[in-house]
């Protein structure tokens, strides 16, 4: 046993010994190695504390189903693809919820709207019409949550907070846009509006449209060839107002379910004029049962174009007809995609995640729209004013062998 503790002890000092010749030149290099290990685990630390953090909650309201539902599935349809895309990237995650209001501005858009808000949603991506964003975004003032619309386009939209923005043009401003283009393009027309009065989008443009056309000079010689949403299944007496009138230019400025209607109607009679749609416009050559030559020759404004050969649009293109049985992608896909960078790029710019309290998270978007500029695939240089109305050009396409093509 003396002979196994002596043993044991030797070998001991031994070690001790063969530690100590080497250390006093090796000692500054592990220390050195040590440091860079240290620094590299922290590196390493930060990018876990990334990626362990809760992704961030965002949630939109649209019609899913319904006759208005071709907008709310591109919408979602685009926002989609931005927060697979993004989350791919690694760092901040998105989990992203949409739930269905039918583009009812009442109680089925509040409903909506709270189920988001019980599933913890942490900013609003929405809502996609402007009847819905009218009754929504009241809530979301109390709420403090930050509300970006895609496509709900009325100035009381904007105005209802300091916390709501839209990333489409105002109503007004878009019917000014059309009544500038008709007066470059069409300065001799005879113009004829129909326009459905009981929607503040329509009636919205109609009236920054009147209030430019005066301004420019321009002949309208149909300035009140209403319907109403109880009244729009029969639209000839509209057309018939405008044809008798000699209005070879018609200004259309409402949503493409009704325009099919008009463009159907007219050909029956005979009548083709130049139509003149807006961003509402945007879907009708996806109509079912629509007779899509009837379609040839329609302008409208809109500021995406799905033939463009950049590198961005070509690949949100192909992303979206595989997630869409080919569908081609229409503006609000291009907007519902753009909306998702713009809260990405803001929430890294401002340090936001899962962990962000919602209203914190909301005065922390406003500071960084103040200020951001955004290129996305509806604008280079977007920029949002003090009430949260989008600044981009404006841009006009026309619909030619099926398709749209940008107005020269």
């Amino acid at each position: 046993m003396k002979k196994y503790l002596a043993l044991l002890l030797a070998c001991l000092m031994a070690v001790s010994l063969f530690t100590g010749c080497g250390s006093s030149g090796t000692t500054e290099t592990t220390a050195a190695a040590a440091a860079n290990e240290t620094a590299a685990a922290g590196e390493t630390a930060a990018a876990d504390d990334t990626a362990a953090a809760p992704a961030i909650k965002i949630g939109l309201t649209g019609p899913l189903t319904g006759a208005n539902s071709e907008y709310g599935l591109a919408v979602r349809g685009g926002m989609e693809i931005a927060v697979a895309e993004i989350n791919a990237l690694g760092g901040l995650q998105i989990e992203f919820k949409a739930e269905d209001d039918e583009a009812d501005g009442s109680d089925k858009a509040v409903s909506a709207y709270n189920t988001l808000k019980d599933w913890g949603m942490q900013i609003f991506a929405g809502a996609v019409t402007t009847g819905s964003s009218l009754a929504i975004a009241a809530e979301t003032v109390n709420d403090q949550i930050f509300m970006l619309t895609p496509s709900a386009s009325a100035v009381d939209v904007a105005m209802t907070g300091s916390n709501v923005y839209q990333m489409c043009f105002t109503d007004p401003n878009q019917g000014a846009s059309a009544a500038e283009l008709m007066a470059e393009k069409w300065p001799d027309a005879t113009i004829g509006v129909i326009y459905d009065s009981s929607d503040a989008y329509s009636t919205g443009i109609r009236d920054g449209f009147l209030a430019k056309a005066e301004e420019l000079g321009l002949n309208v010689a149909v300035s009140d060839a209403s319907f109403t949403a109880d009244n729009k299944a029969d639209l000839s007496t509209q057309v018939t107002q405008c044809k008798d009138a000699g209005c070879d230019l018609v200004f259309l400025p409402f949503y493409y379910t009704e325009a099919a209607q008009i463009l159907t109607y007219a050909n029956t009679i005979g009548y083709k004029p130049t139509f003149f749609g807006c961003d509402g416009m945007d879907g009708i050559l996806n109509v079912e049962g629509f007779d899509t030559a009837l379609a040839e020759g329609l302008v409208l404004m809109t500021p995406f174009d799905a033939n463009a050969t950049d590198d961005a649009t070509v690949s949100f293109v192909e992303q979206f007809k595989a997630n869409n049985d080919g569908k081609v992608p229409n503006q609000f896909a291009a907007d519902g995609y753009d909306v998702i960078y713009a809260l990405y790029n803001a929430c890294v710019a401002a340090g936001i995640d899962g962990n962000t309290p919602a209203d914190e998270a909301c005065a922390l978007l406003q500071e960084q729209f103040a200020t951001m500029s955004v290129d996305g695939l509806t604008g280079t240089g977007m920029t949002w004013d003090e009430n949260g109305m989008i600044s981009k050009a404006p841009a006009a396409m026309v619909v030619t062998d099926g398709v749209y093509v940008p107005m020269g």
